[in-house]
């Protein structure tokens, strides 16, 4: 069966930027990955997995990829082998090289280390993403959460042998111990795969361990301290090592996503914050100080008289601090005229002897003083 054309796989044009490629490998790479998919989708998301793999091999490859988009197809068969395409390819954190050529392709004679005989690719823990939501105030100071995080962890009852303890292990007869079995590519070239039966260990169990029932690693819920830093926001990602799932190969990491709630009175973009502050007609005609909340408490702010609706000020560095340690930002203020909804008969008498000294019509009509200051406040 012929392959399918390498751009058409990860689903980018011909002429698609290294980042380009990059950020389609990964996508695709997590919608298909194996560990991802129900059992009985298992093999067809190994298949789709392996082809999406290669595609980026090739095309993550300035070299590989001239050759390829010279070529097509055959240019890459007659000068490089499976191992050649995927040497040197960036894959992020589907692990190293040595990962993912053993899960989908097995351990290649002289590639991966040099394991011995029998001696299992003990790979790390998956990685786990979760979502942690805070205030905006929480993203201004930084904050520490404690958050319950499921996971599989190795089996202390076993180890992660999956045998119960005490029981004796046989040696596998689908590889004599080996952990592997070879298999040939045609010509002078060899691939030794892990042995399906056995899982890599060279023995099969006799006894499974009766607290993960053979598997080697149990489900659970941990409890874990994260420091969120100042001046995080929406869709930040922040990795906390080694807090992921654990294997007998060591732990993955952690990876939040940080949700900002909104806020009812500040409006964040940015760096940036921005508030409507409502002021008073008095406030605003004779000038004056006005108390401003910040996400740091109130500070007062001189208003110069005959202020607008709508006319904003700044408070330097008033804003979110710089989550790379840069400067901070700014908070804008924008004065809104509050129009009173109730008068006691001194305060109407006082507005209508300033609309009369003023020249003001006070009664009904579109030039009335009370129409204009209604239609200030729209």
């Amino acid at each position: 069966m012929s392959k399918r054309d390498y751009y058409e796989i990860l689903g980018v044009p011909k002429d698609a930027a290294i980042q380009q490629i990059k950020k389609a490998y990964r996508s695709l790479a997590l919608k298909h990955h194996p560990d991802r998919v129900s059992a009985d989708k298992k093999k067809d998301a190994e298949e789709r997995f392996k082809e999406i793999s290669e595609a980026y091999g090739v095309l993550a490859d300035p070299e590989k990829r001239k050759m390829y988009d010279q070529y097509g197809h055959a240019g890459i068969d007659q000068r490089y082998t499976a191992e050649d395409i995927f040497r040197g390819a960036d894959f992020g954190s589907f692990g190293d090289l040595g990962d993912i050529f053993s899960q989908f392709f097995g351990d290649i004679d002289g590639f991966g280390g040099g394991r011995g005989r029998g001696q299992a690719r003990r790979q790390r823990g998956r990685d786990i993403q979760y979502e942690v939501e805070i205030t905006l105030q929480e993203a201004y100071t930084g904050v520490k959460k404690k958050i319950q995080v499921p996971r599989h962890e190795v089996c202390g009852n076993c180890q992660g042998s999956g045998a119960k303890p005490g029981s004796d292990l046989k040696t596998c007869p689908a590889c004599q111990g080996r952990g592997a079995v070879t298999m040939s590519l045609g010509g002078f070239f060899q691939m030794n795969q892990t042995c399906s039966s056995c899982g890599g260990q060279g023995k099969t169990i006799t006894e499974y361990c009766p607290q993960c029932a053979g598997k080697g690693m149990i489900r659970v819920t941990r409890k874990i301290d994260v420091s969120i830093p100042a001046g995080v926001d929406n869709d930040s990602r922040l990795r906390v090592r080694g807090e992921g799932e654990v294997s007998p190969g060591g732990a993955g990491d952690l990876y939040l996503y940080i949700s900002v709630k909104a806020h009812p009175q500040f409006e964040r973009r940015n760096k940036n914050i921005y508030l409507d502050l409502p002021v008073s007609f008095v406030k605003a005609a004779l000038g004056g100080d006005v108390k401003v909340p910040t996400l740091n408490g109130s500070v007062t702010m001189k208003i110069p008289a005959g202020t607008q609706s709508g006319k904003s000020f700044r408070l330097k560095e008033k804003g979110m601090p710089d989550v790379h340690g840069g400067s901070q930002g700014d908070q804008y203020v924008r004065v809104m005229l509050q129009v009173p909804t109730k008068m006691t008969a001194q305060q109407k008498r006082l507005l209508e002897e300033y609309a009369q000294v003023s020249g003001e019509d006070v009664g009904k009509g579109a030039d009335s003083l009370t129409d204009k200051i209604k239609n200030v406040f729209k």
